[in-house]
């Protein structure tokens, strides 16, 4: 928390809102206090204030302007093909597609929200809002390192030490890409796609409590930081399973709306598989392209070439105006709650 009064931010106190627990009941929030004095170095903290303040809020604002401008670009580039998709729809189609994808979102949301609390720091669900979809915005800057690198910093502002941030990031990629492919094999069905069976045990290993902690350990001891105050837990992990299942099942709705022609198991499945391809490709930003060949080759069977693409370029649009939406919303409700 170096460079903010926890006491001038009432989201950033754990003691202002019963939601964000006790330090009885999490003893690791507490813990928070050393890495922000380390950080802060010597001399008195008001000296370090203004300056810090003023540096990484200008940092935030380069920010959001370059992840913004890269989510433009990506409209933008394929302008005549956007309005070719969205002129088949309906309003009424791309209101219910835009609905179920900040429903997903959400999920998405929860589940980082429920890891992070299950390594010791609950935050309340506006804050954590807050850090997650501006964080998010990063994904549309070329390289993997922006959506986590801005959620550490905006984290550290609510007393999250940045590993644990980090932990909580790093963490959501397997829980998604099981949960994917597991969505995948339900409703696409074994023969096509039994192949994805061989990722099945790598995964169930990843997504292991003891696992995770002893990678996590490890990673942190070669890093020079301190470990983790307080492991994952299988409740934990079982718990943000269930909400990633619940994403994907949203982001089946979201493209059933654009693509009704296979069926909503057909749908989610779909957006399922073409979305663990594109994650595996995460030098892209946002897997931009990938995922939309994939989710064409997948519809193949029920949408011609041309449909097909205008349906992958359509849910790619609605899915950045969604992201946009939820950070764009966060950041208003947790401004206001500091007000």
């Amino acid at each position: 928390m170096s460079g903010t009064d926890p006491a001038a931010d009432p989201a950033a106190d754990p003691a202002a809102d019963p939601a964000a627990g006790s330090t009885d009941a999490h003893p690791a929030a507490g813990s928070a206090a050393a890495p922000a004095a380390e950080n802060g170095g010597p001399g008195s903290a008001a000296e370090g204030v203004p300056r810090r303040s003023l540096g990484r809020r200008l940092v935030r604002y380069g920010f959001l302007a370059v992840a913004l401008g890269f989510g433009g670009y990506a409209v933008a580039r394929e302008w005549d093909a956007v309005v070719t998709g969205f002129a088949r729809l309906s309003w009424a189609a791309l209101a219910g597609s835009l609905v179920a994808v900040v429903a997903a979102l959400l999920g998405a949301m929860l589940t980082w929200r429920t890891l992070l609390a299950d390594l010791g720091s609950p935050l309340p669900a506006r804050p954590a809002a807050k850090v997650f979809f501006v964080g998010q915005l990063g994904k549309y800057i070329p390289g993997a390192v922006w959506p986590v690198l801005a959620q550490m910093e905006m984290g550290r502002d609510l007393g999250v030490p940045r590993p644990r941030s980090a932990a909580a990031f790093f963490l959501m990629m397997p829980i998604q890409l099981a949960t994917g492919l597991l969505v995948t094999l339900v409703t696409l069905g074994w023969n096509q796609y039994g192949w994805l069976l061989l990722f099945v045990p790598l995964l169930l290993v990843l997504l292991e409590p003891r696992v995770v902690n002893a990678v996590i350990g490890y990673a942190l001891r070669r890093l020079g930081r301190e470990p983790l105050e307080r492991p994952l837990t299988r409740r934990g992990m079982l718990t943000a399973l269930a909400w990633a299942l619940a994403g994907w099942l949203a982001y089946g709705v979201h493209l059933y709306f654009v693509a009704p022609q296979g069926g909503l198991l057909f749908a989610v499945g779909a957006f399922a598989m073409s979305w663990c391809l594109g994650i595996l490709t995460f030098v892209i930003p946002a897997g931009a392209g990938v995922r939309e060949v994939a989710m064409v080759a997948v519809l193949a069977p029920h949408l011609d070439s041309g449909d097909a693409i205008a349906v992958a370029l359509s849910s790619r649009i609605v899915i950045i105006v969604g992201d946009l939406i939820c950070a764009g919303l966060a950041g208003i409700a947790a401004r206001r709650d500091s007000v």
